[in-house]
């Protein structure tokens, strides 16, 4: 099953022929794909209307520097400010933070999208890639947040997605552009790295995305296609029973796999129940390197499919929305 990236404001003839192909079961919008929210509204209808199965539509709107759609939508703040404030009042920095998620899930389902890949429970310790994205270093503060945080989004309609298992902040690289390596023991890496993930599991989220980085004490290959993480960390021992998907098979710390339907495989293979092809450039051969495989249950994804119904007017004329925002202000400038 593959969630597909597409190239522009408008679907192209092309990209409607790969929402025909059994295997593409989603769509993941970026920046490129946003002049406005009526636009990208009236993208994700067209989705819709020429796909003829159900399709997620997703998108990374955490906040700070990884927000798609800012024209039209509240600027989030990093999560990090979160992990500052709860050094002063713990209690006000975990209701901000389930505001946030209130905030970001609300605005993204009233623009017809089912899913923001979010949250971020990474711990905060100096990862190049996650840097301000993570709420705090400490493992048992990032646990309390995601717990608010998977709770403020579910209460907007939308499913969670824990990211980056089993832990992408205690390593230097980025894995858009290096192979990172982490070497420490399961033991060290259970007793921080995932307390986070066991308290989003057991606070109901229904998705982990996988990360690009190998843990040689654990397992050989990068954590996304490792049977070891997947299959038995994940799965048996921590009782995952939700969806799993790959991190972006374009970015270079995947590579290690081979070419794109070695990776492809390689995720699938391993236990992985979506993968994501975000580059547009990579779907086609995407789409032949799943040729030969069973086609994916119709309803695997319908756990995370937006609940409810949500208007822009409703959502606007909600005094909870301008509250909201306002508190988000001040803790972007210091002042909360």
């Amino acid at each position: 099953m593959l969630v597909v990236g597409i190239s522009g404001l408008e679907l192209t003839a092309e990209e409607r022929d790969w929402l025909h192909h059994p295997a593409v079961s989603g769509v993941i919008v970026f920046k490129r794909n946003f002049a406005s929210r009526a636009q990208v509204a009236d993208l994700c209808a067209d989705i819709r209307a020429t796909a003829p199965r159900p399709q997620l539509l997703c998108v990374d709107q955490e906040g700070g520097r990884v927000q798609r759609f800012r024209n039209g939508y509240s600027e989030l703040p990093p999560l990090e400010g979160f992990g500052r404030l709860y050094a002063a009042d713990p209690d006000a920095a975990l209701a901000l933070a389930h505001e946030h998620a209130w905030l970001m899930a609300s605005e993204i389902r009233a623009t017809g999208l089912d899913l923001s890949f979010a949250p971020v429970v990474d711990l905060g310790r100096g990862n190049l890639a996650i840097g301000n994205r993570a709420f705090d270093a400490d493992p048992a503060i990032v646990a309390a947040f995601t717990r608010a945080y998977v709770a403020g989004m579910h209460e907007a309609g939308m499913a969670a997605t824990l990211k980056h298992f089993p832990g992408h902040g205690s390593v230097l690289e980025d894995t858009h552009f290096d192979d990172a390596v982490d070497r420490r023991p399961l033991a060290e890496l259970q007793a921080l790295d995932l307390v986070p993930f066991a308290a989003g599991i057991e606070a109901g989220a229904a998705a982990v995305m996988m990360a690009h980085v190998k843990y040689p004490a654990v397992a050989p290959e990068p954590a996304g296609y490792s049977p070891r993480w997947i299959r038995e960390i994940l799965r048996r021992d921590m009782g995952f029973g939700g969806i799993v998907f790959s991190d972006d098979i374009g970015m270079a710390a995947a590579e290690s796999a081979g070419g794109v339907k070695a990776r492809i495989d390689a995720h699938l293979d391993a236990g992985c129940d979506v993968v994501l092809v975000c580059a547009p450039a990579l779907v086609p051969d995407s789409l032949r390197a799943v040729e030969d495989r069973p086609e994916p249950p119709a309803l695997l994804l319908a756990p995370l499919h937006g609940r409810g119904e949500l208007a822009w007017e409703t959502l606007l004329a909600d005094a909870r929305y301008d509250g909201t925002r306002a508190a988000l202000r001040r803790l972007e400038q210091g002042n909360a």
